[in-house]
């Protein structure tokens, strides 16, 4: 059960408790960085700009655009990525997959990242199109640590990769997941950033079994705030993140009320990362969903603030 559970509900209960645990005086915020998806459309466009303005003063580490399924939005994650790199102070970094492409059409994308400014990629194998299972592109490059490989033969990139706390739904055994992992470190991956969990022991565990491995290169814990429970169920149930039956407590008979949703949704993120960053975790990665306030929010609540100096962000 995830360690966060007790407070919550004797929060809920309506029982007074202390504050959420806080880092000794002189302990830094965590580092944090946010995930953005391309625009379809006109409106999704303001809206993703809209909230790249709002999380833009909270300075995170990198901010990361997502690829579509089969590579479907390249164009689109490129042309928001560039625009990150030229009109903002933000470090942007661009979602790579070997999907649906030769090994020289990735490359040409690599290469055009880098000559746009763009010096780090999230490097994956990518999700094949809807209804099909993944099969490596004649000529391309079969899986994640194959692709990292030619990243670093193009340019000296910093380059992240996915891990899989609660396994990858197409690997074989959990052994093989993260002998897949290593092997992508190995390659010259820079840090893996996870999939997102609910039960923090998950990911402390995956840890572990991490370092008896002889991996020592950072994994970030990805976070997904929940502000949409059955939406975040279905979607859940598709990528194998297990999600527990204290969860959906927390967000019965919330339906019509999505105010206490967000309250609900804001608690179990900051607990959730308080309780890491006090096993020594300090690193984050935000899945924003490209809906600010709910992560800025969560922000404010663990001592990220904007201060002084914002990002410069266009409009």
């Amino acid at each position: 059960m995830n360690m966060s559970t007790p407070t919550l509900q004797r929060w809920l209960a309506g029982e007074r408790i202390g504050p959420l645990p806080v880092r000794g005086a002189g302990h830094p915020p965590p580092l944090l960085s946010f995930e953005f998806f391309p625009p379809k459309t006109e409106a999704l466009e303001q809206q993703l700009w809209a909230c790249i303005r709002r999380l833009a003063p909270l300075r995170p580490r990198f901010v990361s655009v997502t690829y579509g399924a089969g590579g479907s939005t390249h164009a689109r994650t490129h042309a928001t990525v560039s625009r990150l790199a030229r009109e903002t102070d933000l470090v942007p970094a661009a979602h790579l997959t070997c999907v649906g492409a030769t090994r020289e059409e990735v490359d040409e994308v690599a290469r055009g990242y880098w000559d746009a400014g763009v010096r780090h990629i999230v490097a994956l194998r990518g999700d094949p199109p809807v209804g099909t299972e993944y099969a490596p592109h004649p000529g391309g490059y079969a899986f994640a640590d194959e692709l990292v490989g030619g990243l670093r033969r193009i340019g000296d990139f910093e380059i992240s990769v996915a891990a899989y706390p609660e396994t990858h739904p197409a690997a074989a055994s959990p052994g093989d997941d993260l002998d897949n992992l290593k092997r992508k470190l190995d390659a010259g991956a820079t840090r893996a950033i996870t999939q997102y969990f609910f039960d923090t022991t998950t990911y402390l565990r995956f840890l572990d079994r991490c370092l008896a491995a002889g991996i020592t290169a950072p994994i970030v814990p990805g976070i997904m705030p929940v502000s949409n429970f059955a939406q975040a169920a279905r979607f859940s149930a598709m990528c194998g993140t297990h999600v527990p039956d204290w969860l959906g407590h927390l967000f019965e008979g919330t339906e019509e009320d999505p105010e206490i949703r967000r309250m609900v949704a804001a608690i179990v993120a900051a607990e959730q990362v308080r309780t890491l960053q006090a096993n020594g975790v300090d690193e984050f990665h935000f899945y924003t969903l490209n809906r600010p306030e709910l992560t800025y929010a969560i922000a404010h609540i663990l001592g990220v603030r904007a201060n002084g100096t914002a990002a410069a962000v266009g409009g």
